[in-house]
């Protein structure tokens, strides 16, 4: 991994280049004009973890630069500061070492530390530990929870020790509505809240006027999407995997007062078996697939993208709206989905600023 170099005077020419790759590895498809949504140019990741590295009575945060002719090849970089990570990272970096640094209960085989932090200031850190916790560590890691103004779990193989709560509440300000999202420890949440904030009115712009429609949802995650696109369809069916993710998805649309979204944990391709018939059982049956009339699908997959199975179920709804981490992957599933639907919608997410990655948007509509 190459970290990232910041330099904020650069940020423009940057999400140029980004730009001039997108129109250009997607010409063939013919799209129509990219809009662009660009990030903060620093300060942008709500969340981080890092290496803890000891060095005699030394004490201080690493990553690790891999050679890229050689990937055994580590070197070790050291990070006092990260310009990459919210300012409240930044804050509480330092703050963290100095509490550490002499504290033999709370230093003792700490190897990593992981900031989840939000835009109204609330921050979890997770300590995790090469030995087992007991009553004198979280003892001191109350001590210093309380002296931070932060939220500790400690984690060690085989035992997490959550000393408040395992989540933090974000709040992010969508067209002018305010939408709250519980966001777990240790499970996906979109890195750059500005970023997700963009990403969340493009799509509720593009499924304008659905409200005749149901839309259904793959990937979904912690309801990201669903809490911000509910209000634009009749009713939304969400699938997603992970049971954190889906208990965390079911807390938020309730968070958010919505009462026309369902959220059910099975794989897109366990859902895909189930609209065609194939699949049966409990989980199935309490979806009551054939109450809805679905008209758009959203999917947010991984960075593999779709499998060839996937997109032939994409291709079966009126509506498709592709959010990608893998412009390349999508390039692939586009070469599918644009024989029966034309791109009427193409947009760049700069959700990771000086890297080569970067997150598109696409609205496919049904050809006539």
């Amino acid at each position: 991994m190459a970290i990232p170099v910041v330099d904020p005077a650069r940020y423009d020419q940057q999400l140029e280049a980004k730009r001039e790759r997108i129109i250009r590895d997607f010409a063939r498809f013919a799209p129509p004009s990219l809009a662009v949504f660009p990030s903060p140019p620093s300060h942008y990741r709500q969340r981080c973890e890092f290496r803890l590295w000891h060095e005699g009575d030394d004490l201080f945060y690493a990553m690790f630069e891999v050679d890229p002719e050689d990937p055994k090849k580590k070197t070790v970089v050291r990070l006092d500061d990260y310009p990459v990570a919210s300012r409240q990272i930044n804050d509480l970096m330092p703050r963290l070492l100095d509490a550490i640094r002499d504290n033999d209960l709370l230093r003792r085989r700490l190897f990593q530390v992981e900031f989840l932090t939000t835009l109204t200031g609330e921050a979890l850190v997770t300590l995790i530990y090469h030995r087992r916790l007991d009553e004198a560590w979280e003892a001191e890691a109350r001590a210093l929870q309380e002296a931070l103004g932060i939220m500790i779990i400690g984690r060690a193989r085989k035992q997490r020790l959550v000393l408040e709560r395992d989540h933090v509440w974000e709040r992010l300000t969508v067209d002018d509505e305010s939408l709250v999202y519980q966001q777990v420890e240790n499970s996906f949440t979109q890195p750059n809240a500005e970023i997700c904030r963009s990403m969340l009115s493009w799509a509720r712009d593009v499924t304008q006027g659905s409200q005749d429609g149901d839309l259904v949802e793959l990937y979904c995650g912690n309801g990201n999407f669903t809490v911000a696109l509910a209000g634009n369809f009749r009713r939304v069916l969400a699938t997603e995997i992970s049971r954190t993710s889906v208990a965390s998805a079911r807390i938020n649309l309730e968070a958010n007062g919505i009462d026309n979204a369902e959220v059910g944990r099975m794989s897109a391709e366990e859902f895909s078996q189930a609209l065609k018939g194939e699949k049966g059982g409990r989980r199935v049956s309490e979806m009551a697939l054939d109450d809805y009339a679905f008209s758009t699908v959203l999917v947010d997959p991984p960075r593999a993208g779709l499998d060839d199975e996937s997109c032939q179920q994409l291709s079966d709804y009126d509506r498709i709206v592709y959010i990608s981490c893998n412009p390349e992957t999508l390039a692939e599933n586009l070469e599918t989905l644009t024989r029966t639907h034309e791109i009427r919608r193409f947009a760049l997410f700069d959700q990771f600023p000086w890297t080569h990655h970067c997150e598109c948007g696409v609205l496919l509509v049904r050809r006539d």
